[in-house]
């Protein structure tokens, strides 16, 4: 019985330890958990722009600030637990960057008190981030991405004229890739075009799907598709070899080989949403008492040598209106 009770007792020190070492605050320090769902540039721009948002802020890493990163690699169930991870870490607060991973986090974060900032996320409502007024649906608040989608199909039919056919491929499980195909097919009649999608469950349905989408398409257009976008790449080489335009959501999309793109800067996304981060940190606000804000900073960025490839002759007015022009593709 004796050694029992010993037993006990040292078990006891060795998880008092534990739980030392996981402390909120290290010699001051906030330590925040930054989850991020996939890697590619978009949301590598987030990241950093999250974390330049809180150093303009006050906040920065090795003075006030410690940071832990996790990416989950497009898989969901490593979003989880990544997310608990972050829990039982005790964070004072979580960055989660894309859809996914901001629904794991949000989820995941309910019975305690850490508040998740967002980013990343095209519609939060249909994502049950948020209420229908914008407000947060618990502890949590961030950034979308919603895309113009107006704004693209105007800039698609400008560039090509005589297309009838838009492809886009996206992933049955995210929610934000349904929301903004459902505005596409809703919208693309307005401008002459149809919609024809793809629906994919994982990156390794990808080289199929292209296959078979090119061969009934004039164009594709490219979303802010996690998966997908991970898989860019391939789907660029495929299009390339059929000389059919790739269009992008963002700026990252247009550097790696899209044709053109009207879209935001991610890196001005988590920017902002730092800012934000600041603010529940400071303790000037709950996470629970800001409305999610969407960045509407949208401009048309293209790839002259991906145009000169195709044959396609960009229309002068976006070129004159863009906010950058590349002539190069990124490998």
């Amino acid at each position: 019985m004796k050694r029992r009770i010993i037993t006990t007792l040292m078990f006891g020190v060795l998880v008092a330890t534990l739980l030392m070492g996981c402390s909120k605050k290290e010699d001051g320090e906030f330590l925040i958990g930054i989850g991020q769902f996939a890697e590619h540039g978009s949301l590598d721009n987030c990241r950093e722009g999250f974390i330049a948002g809180l150093e303009e802020a006050g906040y920065k890493e090795g003075e006030n600030l410690k940071i832990l990163y996790e990416n989950s690699q497009a898989d969901a169930n490593m979003s989880s637990q990544i997310s608990k991870n972050f829990i039982a870490r005790d964070v004072d607060l979580i960055c989660a960057i894309a859809t996914p991973m901001a629904q794991s986090a949000f989820g995941a974060t309910k019975n305690t008190n850490i508040p998740v900032i967002f980013t990343a996320v095209t519609d939060p409502i249909k994502a049950e981030l948020a209420k229908e007024d914008g407000s947060p649906s618990g502890n949590a608040t961030g950034t979308s991405d919603k895309l113009p989608v107006e704004k693209q199909l105007e800039m698609i039919r400008k560039v090509l004229p005589e297309a009838k056919k838009i492809g886009i491929m996206y992933t049955t499980s995210e929610v934000n890739s349904i929301s903004t195909i459902e505005e596409y097919k809703a919208a693309a009649p307005n401008y002459g075009f149809e919609i024809v999608e793809s629906g994919i469950s994982t990156i390794a349905d990808v080289p199929l799907a292209a296959d078979s989408l090119l061969e009934k398409v004039d164009c594709v257009n490219n979303l802010t598709d996690n998966t997908v976008v991970s898989a860019l790449p391939t789907i660029l080489n495929k299009a390339s070899k059929k000389n059919i335009p790739v269009f992008g959501s963002e700026v990252e999309q247009v550097k790696i080989g899209c044709l053109a793109s009207i879209g935001l800067d991610y890196f001005d996304l988590g920017k902002q949403t730092g800012k934000m981060a600041a603010q529940v940190l400071s303790g000037e606000k709950k996470a629970s008492e800001i409305n999610f804000e969407i960045i509407e900073d949208f401009a048309f960025y293209g790839n002259s040598l991906v145009a000169e490839n195709l044959g396609i002759s960009l229309p002068e007015d976006l070129v004159g209106s863009a906010k950058e022009m590349f002539n190069s593709i990124d490998e």
